[in-house]
């Protein structure tokens, strides 16, 4: 049976975002694409294999740009299915880092990690189906580790998502909607890590039990769980896609 839902995913274009993007195309579903750069939407929409796929060109952090975007995709599909938060990113903040700097740094990743997965959120959930609406935000390991240094802001913007899953299960859970995370590990096939420091790769490795590192199938695997009707009664869970790195909390 052909996939009728309708999936929205920021950050869609690359690395994590697009192979959720392939495989909710490969069902059949109707795919909507929201990104900062037009060539990389574009270059991923005509790659995909589905009867209905629209991109816009938006920044997550700029509430005008965002709204209009979301709210042009769900018009077009006829409302919303399923929303994944994926649109991060990270810059190097360090203990001693100059305070201007790392200001500036700071307030760059939680535009992009928190404030716009909190945009996105709000925008779309006016046009989620309820009840069985999902909304799927990616978080990260460190979030629970703290990280290997430099790693200050993008973990604070992490552990903030994780409190934003929650607090958002406490309103929607009522409408029928469920909201949960998925927090990946060290994911080796994706632009955001390709220039990972090898000292810090072998660091992450060795605390890794599984032995590996992760891929972006894993964490589509987990988001397609999460996304699907088999999971209609897990809201509020950080699911942890690490090779056991970490786990029980």
């Amino acid at each position: 049976m052909a996939d009728t839902r309708r999936v929205l995913i920021t950050g869609g274009a690359s690395g994590i975002g697009r192979g959720i993007a392939t495989a909710f195309a490969e069902g059949g579903a109707a795919i909507g694409l929201i990104g900062r750069h037009e060539n990389r939407l574009a270059a991923c929409a005509e790659g995909l294999d589905t009867h209905s796929v629209i991109y816009r060109v938006a920044d997550v952090s700029d509430r005008e740009q965002l709204r209009y975007a979301i709210d042009d995709i769900a018009e077009a599909f006829g409302g919303l299915d399923v929303l994944v938060n994926n649109a991060g990113m990270a810059h190097w903040v360090w203990v001693d880092t100059p305070l201007e700097t790392a200001e500036r740094l700071w307030d760059e990743v939680m535009a992009t990690n928190l404030k716009g997965s909190f945009l996105a959120c709000l925008a779309a959930i006016p046009h989620l189906a309820r009840p069985g609406g999902r909304i799927i935000n990616i978080s990260s390991v460190v979030a629970f580790s703290g990280g290997h240094g430099g790693s200050i802001a993008y973990v604070a913007s992490k552990a903030g998502l994780h409190g934003l899953t929650y607090a958002l299960v406490r309103e929607l859970s009522p409408l029928g909607i469920t909201v949960n995370a998925v927090a990946p590990g060290f994911i080796s096939d994706t632009e955001f890590n390709a220039d990972f420091p090898a000292a810090a790769r072998e660091n992450v490795l060795a605390e890794t039990p599984l032995g590996r590192a992760g891929y972006v199938a894993d964490v589509v695997a987990a988001v397609s769980y999460l996304a699907s009707p088999a999971a209609s009664f897990v809201t509020g869970e950080i699911l942890h896609v690490n090779g056991g790195r970490v786990f029980g909390r």
